[in-house]
Formats: structure tokens, sequence, C-alpha cells
């Protein structure tokens, strides 16, 4: 699939992704909500604003489409909806978790962490490690179970998006969702957040 689109059309497109995002949960957020999320969506912006996806379109749309599954499908609130907009930043660009802290309080820097943390020691993972050893190392990885959540989300929007990548790469995908992060998103919903 090629990617062919201005860069007006493709400013317009993030911002009309952004107001998806927030359609359906803008009228119950406090304004304190609404300028935390807006702020983290600028800063992904910007930091993602030289990347691009495998199809071509400009990165940000992943983070976007993250933070609307953790909003509309899982029903979390702004903090987790600013954590997945951010939810690349530590791992894929010069910010850091302490950027993070300063910007965003602790909180979000901490599941930013734990989220960069988890996508770290996937790509480190030995084929030898057992799919249970790693969804039992994720589950007490973190005290906060929106870590988890929000890398559910997001490994849920890489398997909607996975047919720009080579087949070998989807059956890997495929088969570390269906080992690892199915049982994990069945695991989370008796825990309550």
């Amino acid at each position: 699939m090629e990617y062919n689109a201005t860069i007006e059309e493709e400013n317009k497109e993030i911002a009309n992704r952004y107001k998806d995002l927030l359609k359906g949960t803008y009228e119950i957020l406090s304004k304190e909500d609404k300028e935390l999320i807006r702020k983290a969506f600028e800063v992904a912006v910007e930091a993602h604003s030289k990347q691009r996806r495998k199809t071509g379109e400009p990165y940000i749309y992943h983070p976007i489409a993250v933070a609307k599954i953790v909003a509309k499908e899982i029903g979390l609130g702004a903090t987790s909806i600013a954590a997945a907009l951010l939810h690349d930043v530590v791992e894929d660009t010069d910010y850091t978790v302490d950027d993070m802290e300063q910007m965003f309080g602790e909180t979000i820097a901490r599941i930013v962490n734990g989220l960069t943390k988890i996508s770290r020691l996937n790509k480190e993972q030995d084929s030898s490690i057992q799919a249970e050893n790693f969804r039992k190392m994720l589950l007490t990885l973190h005290d906060d179970v929106r870590v988890i959540l929000i890398k559910i989300a997001d490994r849920l929007h890489n398997m909607q998006t996975m047919d720009a990548m080579p087949a070998y790469k989807q059956v890997k995908i495929a088969s570390e969702t269906l080992y690892i992060y199915a049982p994990l998103a069945h695991e989370t919903r008796f825990i309550q957040y």
C-alpha cells in the first residue's frame, strides 16, 4: 500500500483523527484533562514529526489510534489517553523519561516508562522464554494496570494495521498476540482499575 499526501492534507487528517479521539469523551473531561491530552498530543506530534509507518503514513496516526482504543474501547481516562499518545515517545525519539516527568508528572512518566520497558523486553526476548513466563513478568512488572491495558491497545492497533509488513513478520506478531497478549487481555479483565 502506497501512501501519498501533501503535508497540508496530512495535517488536516491528523487534526481530524485528534477530534475523532476526543468525540464522545470531551463532554465528560475537565478543563485540566483536556489541557493534559492536548499537551500530550502536541508533544507526540512534534516528537514523531519525522517518522513514518511502514505504509508511508505519518507515525502520529498510530499513537492517536492507540489513544482512541484506550478512551473508547477500554474506557480509561485522561491520564491513560495522554500516556497512550506518548507511549512511543521515549522509545523512538530523543525524549527521556525525565522529560516526561517534567512535562506531565510522575504518573504519566511511570506509565510511559513501563510501556518502554515492555517494548524493549519484547525486542530482547529470547525465543526460548516461555509465553507464560513473559505474561507473568508483564503482570508483575508494574503496579499500574494502565501500563498493560495501553500495551494491549498498542498491540491491537498493530494487529489491525500490519498488512504493510512482510508475511513472516505478520506471522511473528500474530503468534505473539495469540500466545502472550490475548491471554493477558483475558487476565486483565478481572482487575479493578
